[in-house]
């Protein structure tokens, strides 16, 4: 990630890492499942001009400590609180993607006063509707399946199918790539009970189990972005839709023919239309 060495800070007992870059308003990206900061990294050369950027890792994510105990959403947004207050940050612009944007929407209902204003990316939250390969995660029996998929041998195996197929020409695209980085970072126990441990606190076999509508109420009062990619297999782009119905005065983006991660297939887009909500005056 360059120019952006992450630093580390302790929270309640355990090691969060993060990166901190530029000056000017604060901006504060929150990733998802399987994610980090490094989801966000393509992004800091566009915005830190003027902007300041912090890009955390979540306990249980990348480079961050993976401790036993709470992963649920009230949980990260406490520790996101946390670490602004050990920046010295008053309030921030929330960004979250897929899980980060149901702890940005955590976050605001227990801090509204930190918060000017909120994007909410490929969010979950905002509907039942979830790929099946994350419902899965909360059956009986998930943290033994996991430990072999996720194991050397099969990584391997995995990877070599993923040579061959580039040498005839495939090219995977950003939700594949990132997805999986996501799903090799799981091949120590730590990483997957906090993956298990993460998705069972949002999800069950039914879907998404927390929603934010009950919260909504017809209005957020600070301006509200939501980008969703139109071709979004993990999460429908009709959520979307259905907030946007609901919240008459939210700015919804559609990125037509982008996945789970229209920050990742667009990324010009996506910082142009994030730069302009920040600087209008909604």
């Amino acid at each position: 990630m360059p120019h952006t060495a992450p630093q580390k800070v302790v929270l309640h007992g355990h090691e969060l890492s993060y990166a901190d870059r530029g000056e000017g308003p604060v901006v504060l990206f929150i990733h998802g499942i399987l994610g980090s900061q490094q989801q966000w990294s393509h992004l800091v050369d566009r915005m830190d001009d003027d902007h300041r950027v912090i890009l955390p890792d979540l306990f249980g994510h990348g480079e961050s400590a993976k401790p036993m105990g709470d992963y649920s959403l009230s949980s990260h947004a406490a520790t996101m609180r946390d670490l602004l207050d050990h920046l010295g940050v008053e309030r921030v612009t929330l960004v979250g993607h897929s899980l980060g944007g149901g702890i940005a929407m955590q976050f605001f209902y227990l801090f509204p006063e930190r918060v000017e204003r909120l994007v909410l990316v490929s969010s979950g939250g905002l509907g039942r509707e979830v790929n099946v390969a994350l419902r899965a995660a909360t059956l009986p029996g998930a943290a033994q399946v996991l430990s072999v998929a996720a194991s050397a041998p099969v990584l391997s195996q995995v990877e070599a199918l993923g040579r061959v197929a580039s040498k005839a020409g495939w090219r995977p695209g950003a939700d594949i790539g990132a997805i999986w980085r996501g799903f090799s970072s799981l091949g120590d126990r730590e990483s997957r009970r906090a993956f298990l441990a993460t998705t069972r606190a949002v999800i069950d076999i039914g879907g998404q189990s927390i929603s934010a509508h009950d919260h909504l109420e017809g209005s957020l009062p600070i301006p509200t972005l939501i980008v969703w990619g139109s071709k979004d297999h993990m999460i429908p782009a009709s959520h979307a839709r259905s907030v946007e119905a609901e919240l008459p005065d939210c700015q919804v983006e559609i990125f037509e023919g982008a996945g789970h991660f229209p920050h990742l297939d667009d990324p010009d887009r996506f910082a142009r239309v994030l730069r302009e909500f920040i600087a209008s005056d909604a």
